[in-house]
């Protein structure tokens, strides 16, 4: 029969695993019970006291469990514009409509935030979601409380807003409605083509000077998209999407992100280059971070994925990194340090440059905003 092995947790557990072989690879679930998902095995959250990991004591039942299926959670926070005082980050304040994604991107930053729900960063990740569909209510409150000042509120920034749940729950697009009603400036990160059924309110606040959106492209190759980003749009359906907004007058950028050295960095200068032929304005890049769990969790898709190539990945990682897979602080977490950092970034920038990217930056207007008037509340005389 199938059994957990269960093992304390504590520092040792915390710690890297100093083998990314062996160790990591007994962790992966069965290929067929994860089909269409990112994440190779369902580790344990780093706050948990044991350490579970599913193993076949050769009676064959594991062969029955079912596939990892999509559940979605109501959560419902005290407020749902998210603030942040971090100098790496050109807006100061977010929503995220959902918690976990269902994109399932290997290299998710964001997949940490599970462990804070007592579930693991990896399967249950991209497989167990929480959303928020009070979210606009909430967000209304929120404008109109006395002294609000507006600036941009990103949207897209943990997890993506266009992920596949929201074709049903639709909290996005009631989202950006109040920001319309209230003439609020927003910035949209996404990489789904999703965005392009709220093509209608997009157009009405770029007319205004309202909105600006993102989507990342991180390669152009659909094999390695499907295996990096195994539920989100494919590369040229991304690339249309940025040529529909741009056609329709709003403003567009394109975000090289994550790049990973010795896996999609040789794509950089193409990237662009078919960003700007589809018309797009702006662009920017994100080196890969690989905080907390996702260090393991990408060695691990590295090993089962690109097996010839991983170790020269992290390699290359750890040389943008100070030695390490990771730099947390402010000023590196973001575009890295060291000789292949630098050329990474410079590689970019005259890429850039050479593409007619980036001669103009778009500034969002926050003159027009219009604070809503609550239930019951007084209207302004004036």
């Amino acid at each position: 029969m199938n059994r957990t092995a269960t093992r304390y947790g504590g520092q040792a557990h915390r710690e890297r695993n100093a083998e990314a072989g062996g160790a990591l690879g007994e962790q992966a679930i069965a290929r067929d019970r994860r089909r269409g998902r990112g994440a190779t095995s369902n580790r344990s959250g780093r706050f948990e006291m044991l350490a579970r990991t599913l193993f076949d004591d050769g009676w064959g039942s594991a062969e029955d469990l079912p596939a990892f299926s999509t559940s979605v959670t109501v959560e419902r926070p005290k407020r749902i514009i998210t603030r942040n005082q971090s100098p790496d980050l050109s807006f100061d304040r977010s929503i995220n409509p959902y918690r976990g994604c269902e994109h399932g991107c290997t290299y998710c930053f964001a997949r940490p935030t599970h462990a804070y729900m007592g579930l693991s960063p990896g399967l249950d990740f991209e497989s167990k979601l929480f959303a928020k569909p009070d979210a606009a209510e909430m967000l209304e409150r929120e404008l109109a409380e006395p002294g609000y000042t507006p600036r941009t509120i990103a949207i897209g920034t943990n997890t993506d807003p266009y992920q596949p749940i929201e074709r049903r729950h639709r909290i996005t697009r009631q989202v950006l409605e109040v920001l319309d009603r209230c003439n609020h400036p927003v910035g949209i990160v996404t990489k789904s083509a999703l965005v392009l059924r709220d093509l209608d309110i997009l157009s009405r606040m770029a007319d205004r000077g309202l909105v600006k959106v993102a989507l990342s492209v991180t390669t152009l190759d659909r094999t390695l998209a499907r295996a990096m980003e195994p539920r989100a749009s494919t590369p040229p359906r991304r690339l249309e999407a940025l040529m529909r907004l741009a056609e329709a007058g709003i403003p567009t950028a394109v975000m090289v992100a994550p790049v990973v050295p010795g896996l999609n960095d040789p794509e950089i200068e193409s990237i662009l280059a078919a960003a700007s032929a589809a018309g797009v304005g702006e662009a920017g890049y994100v080196l890969l971070r690989l905080p907390l769990e996702v260090r393991d969790l990408f060695v691990e898709w590295l090993e089962h994925t690109v097996p010839d190539r991983a170790s020269r990945v992290m390699s290359l990682i750890s040389q943008t990194r100070g030695g390490k897979d990771y730099q947390a602080e402010f000023g590196k977490r973001m575009r890295g340090t060291g000789p292949l950092a630098w050329t990474l970034g410079r590689r970019f920038e005259l890429a850039a440059e050479r593409n007619g990217l980036n001669r103009i930056k778009t500034r969002l207007r926050t003159d027009l905003f219009s604070a809503p008037v609550p239930e019951g509340g007084q209207m302004a005389l004036f």
